[in-house]
């Protein structure tokens, strides 16, 4: 008779979001593993650290730890927020899984009531995200944008107790923890294009790992993997970091995938926007996505704001 094999160790933040969303991929394993899973807690330097998220102390803050700890055998697999992974992927980790997108949107919570447009002029909104901060800039520059840090929690308690007028947020992780009912209001693409990704969970696994691969890749839905492929492409062909305003957005309609992305200059409140769309072969889907995302960043890149960004990397 063959002992039981050991239990599986899932490597997360410990933020009450990372430890929900880990807890939904469980669940999702319990459905194509029979195996215990262990979930293995890893503080991370965006834990620990309290400065802005504008100027961090180097890429990836959120994700640089448990990558680590994945590469040193310490946990088995490891489940980010896709749209804090660097563009780039990291030498012997295996991108195994990108399960179907929640809400891509970003939402206003405001301790009045009032939407982004109805707010008073000078209201307070935090964010430390450099995309979300240049847009509201341009679409309400009559209003005051100022850093925020913390968990979901403490940026919605910090509206409620005054500090702030209004947040910005992703409304995926605010259901993921069941308090979407607090929004305000969800912005539009027209008003702000969401961070490549969002919404989006990624499952990473070291290579070689062939069983766990093969059992996790049921996990992967083709189509989220395709839209997210084509969104973050354009952070590959722009050089983005963590400090460049860049939206992008992806629909698949059939098989027509648009994409539509945003560069802005937030010294400067101008912004570009590039569309384009393609009509995707069964060949390799993903693979095309990401070419569409190094086209459209190509014509960003091309822009006057593109160019100004690029001189002063």
């Amino acid at each position: 008779m063959s002992s039981p094999q050991p239990a599986l160790r899932l490597g997360t933040r410990g933020s009450k979001l990372a430890l929900t969303q880990s807890k939904m991929v469980v669940e999702m394993l319990a459905k194509v593993l029979k195996r215990d899973i262990e979930l293995v807690v890893i503080k991370t330097e965006g834990d620990e650290n309290q400065g802005s998220l504008m100027h961090p102390i180097r890429p990836g803050v959120f994700v640089s730890a448990i990558r680590d700890a994945l590469l040193a055998n310490e946990v088995d697999l490891i489940v980010h927020s896709m749209k804090d992974l660097p563009s780039a992927g990291m030498l012997g980790l295996h991108l195994v899984a990108i399960p179907e997108r929640e809400d891509y949107r970003d939402v206003i919570i405001s301790r009045s009531g009032e939407g982004l447009m109805q707010l008073p002029a000078g209201s307070t909104v935090g964010t430390s995200s450099p995309r979300r901060a240049a847009r509201i800039n341009f679409l309400r520059p009559d209003l005051e944008t100022k850093p925020i840090r913390g968990n979901v929690d403490s940026r919605v308690q910090k509206v409620r107790d005054g500090e702030f007028d209004a947040v910005v947020l992703a409304a995926a992780g605010l259901k993921r923890l069941g308090r979407i009912s607090e929004v305000t209001e969800y912005l539009t693409a027209d008003q702000l294009l969401p961070a490549p990704a969002q919404g989006a969970l990624a499952i990473e696994i070291r290579n070689g790992d062939r069983d766990l691969a093969k059992a996790l890749e049921k996990l992967d839905n083709k189509i989220t993997r395709t839209i997210v492929t084509a969104e973050r492409a354009v952070l590959v062909g722009l050089g983005a970091s963590c400090r460049t305003a860049i939206g992008s957005f992806a629909q698949l309609n059939k098989n027509t995938l648009t994409l539509v992305a945003e560069l802005s200059d937030a010294t400067t409140n101008e912004h570009e926007r590039a569309e384009m769309s393609i009509e995707l072969t069964n060949v390799d889907p993903v693979g095309e996505a990401f070419q569409l995302g190094l086209l459209v960043a190509r014509q960003l890149a091309d822009t006057k704001v593109g160019k100004r960004l690029a001189q002063n990397d």
